[in-house]
């Protein structure tokens, strides 16, 4: 009987022990909203200006052409009455091939702008998740969270992380 209450001593000490060395090695938690450090990070913002500078000309040429079209239907309209059935049915065509072919342009235009956002986005993250492991590193944290539903402020170091990629590059 002895023996079977030292071991109940000794399981509820070890108990006691295990759970005195978890609540000391308290978890460091970090959150980092990703939205906001792509959406305010120095980065991030030069990626849509070079974007935007690299894109605009492609731009303003479709938003042109598409205005030009525009006002070539509104002129066939217009003459539409006074026009030999000949005449309108080539003119019509010509707008067709036309939009078409604006529409295939813009498509285009579309496509490759989207493959450019990608790989710029894709070169940010890239930084700013090293910027994190770097962080992370640093002050030792257990876990650091990207996509959450709530977070505490007190957790919160999306603006630790905007100041470490607004500095420079991580290495």
């Amino acid at each position: 009987m002895k023996t079977s209450k030292l071991k109940t001593l000794a399981a509820s000490l070890a108990l006691a022990a295990i759970s005195a060395t978890a609540t000391a090695q308290e978890l460091k938690i970090g959150y980092v909203n990703s939205e906001r450090v792509l959406r305010e990070a120095s980065p991030a913002k030069a990626a849509q200006a070079k974007l935007e500078a690299e894109f605009s000309k492609r731009d303003r040429e479709l938003n042109d052409q598409a205005a030009k079209l525009k006002a070539a239907a509104d002129k066939l309209d217009k003459d539409a009455p006074t026009l030999a059935e000949a005449e309108r049915t080539r003119r019509q065509r010509e707008l067709v091939e036309q939009d078409r072919d604006l529409q295939r342009k813009r498509r285009e235009f579309q496509e490759d702008l989207n493959q450019r956002k990608n790989e710029e986005l894709a070169s940010v993250v890239e930084r700013a998740n090293r910027v994190i492991k770097q962080i992370f590193d640093q002050e030792k944290y257990d876990v650091i969270l990207q996509e959450v539903v709530f977070a505490s402020t007190r957790i919160d170091i999306t603006d630790k992380v905007i100041k470490a990629l607004n500095a420079g590059p991580a290495r």
